[in-house]
């Protein structure tokens, strides 16, 4: 089994750039109700992943910052608290699932850092409990 097998390539990925806005980055997550999003630079590369979290803690932490005014601050300015590493599409499987089992996607890159898409810890485990079910059937 290869990584590329289990991709979701990049122009089906929901991603924000480190130059999009809280509030841009707040009204993606929520149109898609994802809780993590992929950052991409202009140059294609992954560079982080943005989080939930990371929005409201910069709100948090930052007095004078309401949802109003997220339109003025660049994720470049928020912390990221988590760090979703990425796989290489070459790696070997167990690399893919070593990430997964802590990571609701593994961003893949290519041998130049180039974002080429995510791997879903959901499709994982689905291919898994096909296989299991598959095995099952021919058992019993």
């Amino acid at each position: 089994m290869l990584i590329p097998f289990f991709l979701t390539p990049k122009q089906e990925v929901v991603v924000l750039s480190p130059q999009n806005t809280m509030r841009q980055a707040l009204e993606k997550m929520e149109y898609h109700r994802y809780s993590a999003v992929p950052l991409i630079d202009e140059r294609g590369k992954y560079v982080g992943t943005i989080t939930e979290g990371d929005l409201l803690w910069k709100i948090k932490n930052t007095p004078s910052l309401s949802f109003e005014n997220t339109h003025k601050i660049l994720l470049t300015e928020v912390p990221l608290h988590i760090t979703n590493k990425p796989v290489k599409i070459t790696a070997r499987i167990d690399s893919l699932l070593r990430l997964a089992i802590s990571q609701n996607f593994v961003p893949v890159v290519d041998d130049n850092e180039v974002f080429i898409g995510i791997v879903k810890r959901s499709d994982i485990i689905e291919y898994c409990a096909d296989l299991l079910e598959k095995k099952e059937g021919k058992v019993g």
